[in-house]
């Protein structure tokens, strides 16, 4: 997985101690009725090249010995145990840089074997059962001494294989395929035994604990959430201070390999909101930021080249800008005039004016010594659509709402301002730049309003619609009115059977067809009790059918999509992905705003095309109604988060409502707190439309899954929805998974994932939009560290970059 926020997101464990929580919804199976295309070539995902990085790289021999990096994070961790559910990116970020990580993500997104604990890690056997051997460094060891070896990997096997539910294991996936390990032919090697084939062997043991950790429930659940008892990276976890929020890490004095550069990191909990004032301060080194501290930072270097100092900065666009010659005559008079009372409250204005012109001269002298560093992060944010009920049940109006939204145009608006490549990704499963990248959004199709208004009037939303037809006084449709009309009917076939003009078999035949027809009506006028839930594949939008009995497993459709039925509550989901995904688009400590509701009126549309047989307006009068079906409006409710750090996400927000305006549909925007975004609305299926982001994994096959899964009933009846969050999946998505995550053909395996996606996009249960923005303001001087892109950070090569003297000597920190 990526190296931001928590560690790779896996299969959760379903042990009681799992964090994984389940719907009581019960399920109604339906058929994706859409052709998927096929992935695109290996040679596609070459040329799709990932962003360039941009972390100032210098050669080690450059880089000075010594110094302290600040470096922020959101907050504290709350574990440091990267396995456990309330794991962060502060744990992630400890974890890499103290414990063995096997195999590192390099620039292209693409995990390396890492030569400080491995020599060698291959597959040596794979009948009867694959066997992996590890070739240990003899150097490796825990900072108590001991070589790291084979007891470290069965401790950790043992505590994440989800056998023994008395550890607290937010992921499992890939342990509990191992079936044995054992020590190889000395202390230095170790073989992995698995009970079937795993295609993401490189993922396990990354990261490496050592057995003092997993080695008992007690050490896993409780001692490792404050303390580590052993480390093994190129650097020691020296402290926690939560008081003043810090963790420092100090240079470690066993590390085999290159020795740190950096005697100590400091990891300071700043949030988002105050980053900028911390580095206006000067109080920090490195820290990921927004858009409006990059462009404050920019501003300083800009007027820092043009030789403004500070205090010119203030009074050229800083608090004294405003200022003009007669307004500072004016002040002085009034400050020295007779009256004393209002000198007195001009002269404190003055001297608060001026404290505003310091202060800004001095956060602008500060700014100017930072550089701002950007690429795209291993993360995307996406559109999803909540398929668990009501109109986006119907997989045709899902596909609708992605043909509606011009993914180039909103990339484009986050990503060109920022000077940085825009191209929509292709991929719900990897990056440009990663081995089994490949477009496969051709599935769905492109940006078509008229595809799209055909969409919806296929599907029975259509300009009028909305508008419930009169019925007589007293009466429902279909019951009543409908029986008088009949008798009225029969009346005047009796009449016409007495003028001769039919048969008295002709008569009876005609009263058949009536009575069948009268049927239709009143199953028709009992779609309105659905209340907008459509079973997909229904060719009849305006006809009645009997809903399926669900099917479920193997034994259901094979392309069948799987929806929830409507519930009070839906599924709570695992805390560990739940909360990185939170965090990559709300940030924390956000406070709690009321929600705020703006209803969006439907502005209608000119005309749509439609499929052969479909009823489609045809006149511009008709046209300008609200679209909708069967006497409701189409509507969908769209939830943003409204804390201060999403800012992009509501002006995105804004974009795709006026999208979908164009093709009629009508939504509702709801801001709600950052707190309540993705526990209260998104994991519980309070929603029709969101915008949140996941991580990139170099294990799609893996890492994935659980985010495309079809929901899955339980043993206690309940559905297990897993990351889920559009509740929507297939039989044929999960086969595809389980398919690339068994062989050990690389190419067969990232063939599958292509496939995959290539039906995630078909059933249109999230549009991905755009790789998500990597700002990150460093220290002009320091070196190896910035906007990483794909690739995750080498702690030891961290630094500041040498400073010859006139001596010759280098300067450090």
């Amino acid at each position: 997985m990526s190296q931001i926020g928590a560690p790779r997101g896996r299969t959760c464990s379903r042990s009681p101690r799992s964090r994984t929580l389940r719907s009581v919804a019960t399920l109604t199976s339906a058929v994706l009725a859409v052709t998927v295309l096929a992935g695109c070539s290996s040679d596609e995902a070459d040329e799709a090249r990932a962003a360039a990085q941009d972390n100032a790289p210098a050669a080690r021999d450059k880089v000075a010995d010594g110094g302290t990096l600040r470096w922020a994070v959101d907050a504290l961790p709350t574990t440091l145990n990267t396995f456990q559910a309330d794991a962060d990116g502060a744990t992630s970020r400890i974890a890499g840089a103290v414990l063995p990580s096997l195999y590192t993500i390099d620039e292209r997104g693409r995990p390396q074997l890492n030569p400080d604990y491995l020599e060698t890690a291959q597959v040596v056997e794979t009948e009867p059962k694959q066997v992996v051997l590890y070739k240990l460094n003899q150097q490796a060891v825990w900072s108590d001494g001991r070589e790291i070896g084979a007891a470290d990997f069965v401790a950790q096997w043992r505590a994440l294989s989800g056998r023994d539910t008395a550890y607290w294991t937010a992921r499992n996936s890939g342990y509990e395929r191992i079936e044995k390990i054992e020590r190889g032919k000395n202390d230095l090697e170790v073989r992995v035994t698995f009970s079937k084939p795993y295609a993401d062997w490189q993922s396990l043991f990354t990261p490496l604990y050592p057995k003092q950790v997993m080695g008992s429930p007690n050490s896993f659940n409780d001692g490792a959430r404050t303390t580590l008892k052993a480390t093994a990276g190129p650097f020691l976890l020296k402290a926690i201070d939560r008081k003043n929020g810090d963790v420092t890490l100090a240079r470690n004095p066993r590390w085999w390999g290159q020795p740190a550069k950096l005697d100590s990191m400091v990891l300071k909990a700043v949030a988002r909101a105050d980053r900028a004032d911390a580095l206006a301060a000067g109080t920090l080194d490195l820290a990921e930021i927004d858009r409006s501290a990059a462009e404050r930072i920019a501003l300083a270097l800009r007027d820092a080249r043009a030789g403004r100092s500070g205090a010119q900065a203030a009074l050229a666009h800083g608090p004294g800008s405003s200022i003009t010659p007669s307004k500072a005559l004016k002040s002085w008079a009034l400050a020295h005039g007779s009256d004393d009372e209002k000198a007195q409250e001009v002269q404190a204005a003055r001297e608060k004016n001026q404290q505003a012109i310091a202060a800004y001269a001095t956060a602008q002298d500060t700014l100017a010594k930072y550089v701002v560093r950007k690429s795209l992060e291993p993360a995307y944010t996406q559109l999803s659509l909540n398929g668990e009920s009501g109109p986006l049940a119907d997989e045709r109006v899902r596909r609708a709402v992605a043909r509606a939204i011009n993914r180039r145009e909103l990339a484009e608006s986050v990503l060109k301002p920022l000077g940085l490549p825009a191209e929509p990704p292709g991929s719900h499963l990897a990056l440009a730049g990663q081995a089994a990248y490949a477009d496969s959004s051709d599935a769905l199709g492109s940006q078509d309003t008229a595809e799209a208004r055909a969409l919806l009037a296929d599907a029975g939303w259509v300009p009028g619609g909305a508008v419930k037809k009169p019925a007589e006084a007293g009466t429902k449709a279909g019951s009543e009115a409908e029986k008088k009309a009949e008798g009225q009917k029969a009346g005047e076939k009796e009449k016409a059977g007495a003028d001769g003009a039919k048969t008295e078999g002709a008569e009876e035949k005609d009263a058949a067809k009536d009575a069948a027809a009268t049927d239709a009506k009143k199953q028709a006028a009992d779609i309105a009790s659905d209340e907008g839930l459509y079973i997909v594949g229904d060719d009849k939008p305006g006809e009645r059918r009997a809903a399926p009995a669900p099917v479920i497993g193997a034994g259901g459709p094979e392309n069948g999509t799987d929806i929830l039925a409507p519930a009070p509550a839906a599924a709570r989901q695992s805390a560990a992905l739940l909360a990185r995904a939170e965090a990559l688009d709300t940030g924390t400590g956000a406070g709690a705003h009321a929600a705020q509701t703006v209803a969006r009126k439907d502005k209608g549309v000119a005309g749509a095309y439609a499929p052969i047989g479909t009823a489609a307006p045809v006149t511009a009068p008709e046209a300008s109604k609200a679209l909708g079906k069967d006497g409701k409006a189409l509507s969908l409710r769209f939830v943003l988060p409204s804390g201060p750090g999403s800012e992009s996400l509501r002006t995105v927000g804004d974009r795709i409502v006026r999208m979908l305006d164009a093709v009629g549909i009508r939504t509702e925007v709801t801001k709600v707190s950052d707190d309540s975004f993705f526990k209260d609305h998104v994991a519980s299926g309070d929603y029709d439309l969101a915008l949140y982001s996941w991580p990139a994994t170099a294990f799609p096959a893996t890492d994935a899954r659980p985010i495309f899964a079809k929901p899955e009933p339980a043993s206690d009846g309940s559905l297990l929805v897993e990351q889920n969050y559009s509740r929507v999946g297939t039989d044929r998505i999960d086969q595809l998974f389980d398919q690339a995550a068994g062989t050990l053909d690389e190419e067969e395996a990232r063939e599958l994932v292509r496939q995959a996606d290539a039906r995630i996009w078909a059933a249109a249960g999230s549009i991905p939009l755009y790789q998500r923005p990597q700002l990150v303001a460093a220290k002009a001087d320091l070196v190896n560290a910035g906007a990483w892109g794909l690739a995750g950070p080498r702690y030891q090569d961290i630094g500041f970059k040498k400073r010859e003297t006139s001596k010759g000597a280098e300067r450090t920190r």
